[in-house]
């Protein structure tokens, strides 16, 4: 391929991903070095908490060369997924008979989508090269060791910022990421400078302190962590402070002052479904599991399973003000639940919410 040639085909590669619904492309070389040392350091310190995937690949997570012999580029990409119609957040987070769910998990899972149109890229790509040398390529949306944040700050799609999610200018950081790992001899894109300057808004407004410095986040501490990778119970120390939050946090984001500038996405299918920004967490707490399964099939949450799920909502329950009429149904809830012989995790979890609601 010569430079003329492969110029044009990342012009191109970037057109083609803006028909296919992404919102930004750019390209970047292998070379992690900085990331993977700040990587070794955040594991050393057992942020990563009971995350062992964050370890278990050795160094094919920062260096895509040995997770995909003969990578010798990163295709990064993003695509925006804050739903136009969910009811705004902010509001959401002062209503606390209501369900908190972070934003990205109220339509449908995005790592299909993504990968499908991932792949109709690698496709195009393919179509116009040399039918005799053709390329390589392989996919990935959130799904396997890849420092997908290190990698499109590298290829110009943002800065990571102090609460080490991806950040840009123009659009914030509601987005999803993927990559397409390929042996293309592309020219790359140059990463962009920081503009956090002074700022701690995210810092100083994490609920749970789990910002604990900039630009180091213990998981053991954040809300996401604890609502979704967490198998155990929730150390009481973060329960009051989790709120209403039932899946995710968003705070961090909600608070960024370069999220004024984010834009809604056009996808339908981050659309909420099942009223999902909007329902009560009684309502939510009355499923069974058949319904559970029945309105998170497609989507991000069901992957946390019907007893983590009650588990969240038990504490949200919890956080319900006693002067709140909500709090007497989630009361009669509670004990329908636990005279139903719950495990020992979830028993707890229900005892804890009936103390708070001074129902012993």
């Amino acid at each position: 391929m010569t430079p003329d040639h492969a110029e044009k085909l990342a012009e191109n590669i970037k057109n083609w991903a803006r028909e296919l619904g992404f919102d930004k492309a750019g390209i970047t070389d292998i070379n992690l070095q900085e990331a993977e040392q700040h990587l070794q350091t955040w594991l050393k310190k057992g942020f990563h908490g009971d995350m062992d995937y964050m370890q278990r690949h050795g160094l094919k997570r920062s260096r895509p060369d040995l997770l995909v012999p003969g990578t010798i580029r990163v295709i990064s990409l993003r695509m925006n997924y804050r739903p136009a119609e969910a009811l705004p957040p902010d509001e959401l987070l002062q209503k606390p008979a209501r369900a908190f769910i972070s934003r990205y998990a109220l339509g449908r899972d995005y790592h299909k989508l993504l990968r499908q149109r991932l792949q109709k890229l690698t496709q195009r790509i393919n179509d116009n090269i040399d039918a005799q040398q053709p390329g390589q390529y392989r996919v990935f949306v959130d799904s396997a060791p890849v420092l997908e944040k290190a990698l499109a700050e590298k290829a110009g799609l943002g800065w990571i910022g102090k609460h080490s999610n991806l950040l840009d200018r123009d659009a914030g950081s509601w987005f999803f990421l993927g990559e397409i790992y390929t042996n293309l001899p592309l020219p790359i894109d140059q990463p962009v400078t920081s503009h956090c300057g002074e700022c701690r808004a995210c810092i100083d407004l994490c609920p749970t302190r789990a910002i604990v410095a900039p630009y180091q986040v213990d998981a053991r501490r954040c809300i996401s962590y604890l609502t979704i990778e967490n198998h155990g119970a929730i150390a009481i120390e973060f329960r009051k402070a989790i709120g209403n939050r039932i899946y995710g946090c968003d705070d961090c984001q909600l608070v960024c002052p370069w999220n004024r500038f984010a834009k809604d996405s056009h996808e339908t299918d981050f659309l909420p479904r099942h009223n999902l920004d909007s329902a009560t967490l009684v309502e939510l707490f009355s499923w069974d599991e058949e319904t559970f399964l029945k309105n998170t099939e497609g989507s991000a949450i069901r992957r946390i399973g019907y007893q983590k799920w009650n588990r969240n909502l038990a504490v949200a329950l919890g956080n319900i003000p006693t002067s709140d009429p909500a709090s007497t149904a989630a009361v009669n809830l509670l004990k329908r639940k636990l005279a139903q012989n719950p495990s020992a995790l979830l028993q707890e979890h229900f005892e804890w919410a009936l103390q708070q609601l001074n129902q012993p």
